[in-house]
């Protein structure tokens, strides 16, 4: 099975415009993705071309395609609580990369994530969750490293939402897939977070 990308679709720089583009419409309150027609429908139903991949939460304040302006078949979009890796959701990205060749690829955390905030009470309290919400923690402490314990709560959350995405993105990227698909310069991952009071997409740096 091929494994490459056809260089056919968008690259990952307009990706991003088009993501920054519809954030900014979502935000101006101008969304142009209200409703589909039969004929769009019609359409996909012969498949998909998504520009972008979205790694978010599961949060039911943040969903990608209100948040991006996004129509039906413009991206591809996998939701967990936390925005963690683990193997199901590498294979979802595998797929999103093999198979629909997106070049952009967006780990996509928000402020006040309930997930991250759990696995800062186990990290400074040592509190145990239910069994799999405890998994889920586990899986978000590796990332939560160097914080400053001289911080507010509210603001070591902010730091730790933020820690937690690059995290995620470093795992992503550590992969032998992320690995190979940087090598031929086709692809992008880059980390965002969502400010649930403003609407605003706040993109990280490298």
């Amino acid at each position: 099975m091929e494994d490459r990308f056809d260089n056919s679709g968008p690259c990952a720089t307009d990706a991003l415009s088009r993501l920054i583009a519809g954030n900014e419409r979502f935000l101006r309150g101008e969304s142009r993705c209200a409703g589909s027609t039969r004929a769009t429908l019609v359409d996909l139903a012969k498949g998909q071309r998504p520009f972008a991949t979205i790694l978010g939460c599961s949060d039911s304040r943040v969903p990608p395609e209100c948040v991006f302006d996004a129509w039906l078949g413009e991206l591809f979009v996998i939701r967990v609580a936390g925005n963690v890796f683990s193997p199901e959701i590498a294979g979802s990205l595998q797929y999103a990369g093999s198979h629909l060749q997106t070049p952009l690829f967006v780990v996509l955390g928000h402020d006040g994530c309930g997930a991250v905030s759990a696995a800062l009470t186990t990290k400074r309290e040592g509190t145990q969750h239910r069994a799999r919400i405890q998994i889920l923690v586990d899986a978000i402490l590796p990332g939560l490293t160097d914080l400053d314990s001289n911080l507010s709560p509210e603001h070591q959350l902010a730091h730790a939402v933020e820690a937690n995405v690059r995290w995620t993105v470093r795992q992503i990227l550590n992969t032998p897939e992320g690995h190979a698909r940087l090598a031929e310069g086709h692809m992008k991952i880059v980390g965002a977070i969502y400010d649930i009071e403003t609407g605003r997409v706040r993109f990280l740096s490298a």
